[in-house]
């Protein structure tokens, strides 16, 4: 039986305990995904809106000729909407062979963190939506919450029927 490797594991024998993330903000909250998931990150581009999806799918997007999904996080998150500035950001990643967008506020960095400082979720978030928690990373200053992408987007009907 094969195990799943860690979140975006170094491959380099001196820094086996780092994970890399790629982190993005919603509002005042961090967000981390693993930078293997992350295809590319674009500025916001025009975004056609489609018909009976479900209200937090913003729409599609034509990039290089691909039609992809473009989840509004925003709404995902049930946070209030906010105006697209330049900051705004759409992470592209892939996952399952599902190829989807996550519109973000903005991106904040690259990191690399000891996942001995990554902890499970604490169970007064336990409730609703912690199925897309994969855990809270402790960083010097601030939490970072990692985010649990089988779970997000394997719960997501991306198209009307």
């Amino acid at each position: 039986m094969s195990q799943t490797p860690a979140i975006g594991k170094s491959h380099d024998p001196h820094d086996d305990d780092l994970i890399q993330l790629v982190t993005f903000r919603i509002g005042e909250e961090e967000f981390g995904v693993d930078i293997l998931a992350v295809q590319e990150i674009i500025r916001m581009m025009q975004i056609t809106m489609v018909p009976r999806a479900p209200e937090f799918i913003e729409g599609v997007i034509n990039l290089r000729g691909k039609v992809i999904p473009v989840i509004n996080m925003r709404t995902r998150f049930n946070k209030p909407a906010l105006d697209q500035d330049s900051n705004t950001r759409i992470v592209v990643m892939e996952l399952e062979n599902k190829i989807v967008g996550f519109l973000v506020d903005g991106v904040s960095e690259v990191l690399r963190i000891p996942e001995s400082t990554v902890e499970d979720p604490p169970p007064v978030v336990a409730g609703i939506g912690s199925e897309y928690i994969r855990g809270i990373g402790k960083l010097d200053n601030r939490l970072l919450i990692l985010l649990n992408l089988d779970n997000l987007l394997g719960s997501i009907d991306f198209m009307p029927q």
